[in-house]
């Protein structure tokens, strides 16, 4: 096996020299470099300056205008108000938006996931410490009324589908009697016309209107947590 490269040492004036030599004609061309690029820089920096300084001002300018979009939605959703004569105008799909757009005012991250295969749930939101709602959308004539089988079906897919910690029925109508009691005894929540007004009328926040109990460690609904 061929034995590794080894650096000798010089031996004799003559090689001490040529040592030397070459290690001041390495040592003249590192200076030679540095003396190169520190040159370079003396005379790049104003440009270089200029650079970072926009990069700077972009960087300032585009976080500004994040804080003010972000304000203005704030403040938009913020004063969101629905009267039940504009829910009334609706049809199913503006309806599930605007519920949606409540439940964001109210300090939720919604979505509004109805449509065909939705599972008995129209919209789903999150937020802390609350954990996960799920909206069944039930948009009415004038008069109209929900019966038990939302309620039903509300409660068969909360959990197993949607991983819920609370579901809710919200029509801009009336429950029968059977479905409000059905409800309140399976823990399916129902927001009915006068409840609806004091949602999204008079801006009282749904977790609060219903009284939504926290996240707990196993959901009503079967999902741990």
């Amino acid at each position: 096996m061929r034995a590794g490269w080894r650096v000798r040492r010089p031996r004799g004036p003559v090689e001490v020299a040529s040592a030397a030599v070459v290690a001041l004609a390495a040592l003249s061309m590192a200076a030679r470099a540095v003396t190169v690029v520190v040159g370079a820089l003396a005379d790049a920096w104003p440009a270089l300056l200029t650079l970072a300084a926009l990069a700077v001002v972009a960087a300032v300018w585009r976080a500004r205008r994040v804080a003010a979009g972000r304000r203005r939605d704030e403040a938009r959703r913020a004063a969101l108000r629905i009267t039940l004569a504009e829910f009334d105008a609706m049809d199913d799909r503006r309806f599930e938006h605007a519920l949606r757009d409540l439940l964001v005012r109210d300090g939720w991250t919604a979505r509004r996931v109805g449509g065909g295969g939705d599972q008995a749930a129209d919209v789903i939101g999150d937020r802390a410490v609350l954990g996960r709602i799920v909206v069944q959308a039930k948009h009415t004539r004038v008069g109209g009324k929900v019966g038990s089988s939302v309620m039903y079906a509300v409660k068969g897919t909360a959990g197993p589908a949607h991983r819920a910690d609370h579901a809710v029925v919200v029509t801009n109508g009336l429950l029968t009697r059977d479905a409000m009691t059905w409800g309140d005894r399976h823990t399916v929540c129902w927001v009915d016309r006068e409840k609806l007004r004091r949602w999204a009328e008079d801006g009282t926040a749904l977790h609060e209107l219903l009284k939504l109990p926290a996240r707990s460690r196993s959901s009503r609904f079967g999902r741990a947590a």
